[in-house]
């Protein structure tokens, strides 16, 4: 019994074995964010904003192409590339500088940019993103793959990078993100 335990052990610290799924800017080999669980806003997120005990003040906002909240009393708020946490502390220390006495604001995230495919899959175009989206799981959405698709390689486009990264996803779960694009490219054999 304990040479089948340490099989299974040896087995699973090979690599190839994780199955910790990772976002798809890490698998293309760019810089994972120093806190994972940390997501940046953009352009086409809308968000809840709660100031509590300010009804008229409470409500749900987008994040504009500009990447700004419009948001009474206090004008435009900063959101593009920045966390929930960050815009929450922005707009509770300009809602505290004159306009509210120690006011207390939630941000959540109620509908995430959507993300895009194109190339080889049956039904390429703009799709609603939700959290935890993976790879496999967007280019199912897309209808799957064509005939022509080469299916080892991928290329992404993070929404935060100016170019697109190839990377090989078999055997790994990628998460895809908010305003990704991905593009399944045509195999030529």
């Amino acid at each position: 019994m304990s040479r089948v335990i340490l099989s299974l052990l040896i087995a699973c610290s090979l690599p190839g074995c994780a199955t910790a799924p990772e976002s798809a800017s890490v698998a293309a080999g760019m810089q994972p964010p120093a806190d994972p669980t940390a997501f940046s806003l953009g352009p086409g997120d809308r968000l809840r904003i709660t100031v509590f005990g300010e009804q008229k003040l409470s409500g749900d906002y987008n994040v504009s192409n500009t990447g700004q909240i419009a948001f009474p009393l206090i004008g435009s708020v900063a959101a593009s590339g920045r966390t929930l946490e960050d815009v929450q502390n922005t707009m509770r220390d300009k809602l505290a500088g004159g306009y509210l006495q120690d006011p207390r604001v939630s941000v959540e995230v109620i509908n995430y940019r959507p993300f895009y495919i194109l190339g080889e899959v049956m039904k390429p175009g703009e799709y609603p993103y939700v959290a935890g989206l993976t790879l496999e799981q967007a280019i199912a959405k897309a209808g799957g793959y064509t005939y022509r698709a080469k299916r080892s390689r991928i290329h992404i486009k993070a929404a935060t990078q100016a170019f697109e990264q190839s990377t090989d996803y078999r055997n790994k779960t990628i998460l895809v993100q908010p305003g990704d694009t991905i593009r399944v490219p045509e195999r030529f054999f």
